[in-house]
């Protein structure tokens, strides 16, 4: 691997430097138990990330969804309850019930209050059309879920 290995050769810094992509960087690498990611680049780590239209419509909706792209939501919606947890100091849990067509949910909970929630639709497909629309979904997640254990603070401790 080069010493040069971002995605497209000059790194975007202001959008890497967006609080949920950190967490989301920091989620990943923390399930890094044999150390794959300790030479790449935060924005080779992201890439998988970004699945352009074009590409979404090349992948198929047969068949299982594959385990990275389940890692892949799974990594998304733990940094969304890392960011909502940073903020809060509730403790948040992320739970994924995926069908093998690729429908289901992603929950992101404190105690007994939902924090955030996503149906999941072609969950083959899961991904965004670039790193600042994967950053700006994120962070509407993490402010969302925080406005809610504002709201609710006693809920949450449940």
């Amino acid at each position: 691997m080069s010493v040069n290995n971002s995605v497209n050769g000059t790194p975007n810094t202001e959008v890497l430097d967006s609080p949920f992509l950190k967490i989301l960087i920091q989620q990943i690498r923390g399930q890094d138990t044999y150390g794959v990611y300790r030479n790449w680049s935060n924005e080779l780590i992201l890439k998988p990330f970004v699945v352009t239209k074009q590409k979404k419509r090349e992948i198929s909706l047969e068949g299982e969804v594959d385990l990275i792209t389940q890692a892949r939501i799974m990594a998304f919606f733990r940094a969304v309850a890392a960011g909502i947890e940073q903020e809060t100091g509730l403790i948040s849990q992320v739970v994924i019930d995926l069908s093998h067509e690729g429908f289901g949910w992603a929950l992101v909970f404190s105690g007994r209050l939902l924090l955030a929630m996503k149906t999941l639709r072609d969950a083959h497909r899961f991904g965004f059309d670039s790193l600042e629309k994967l950053a700006e979904e994120g962070e509407n997640f993490v402010q969302k879920g925080i406005d809610l254990a504002k709201r609710f603070p006693e809920v949450g401790k449940l």
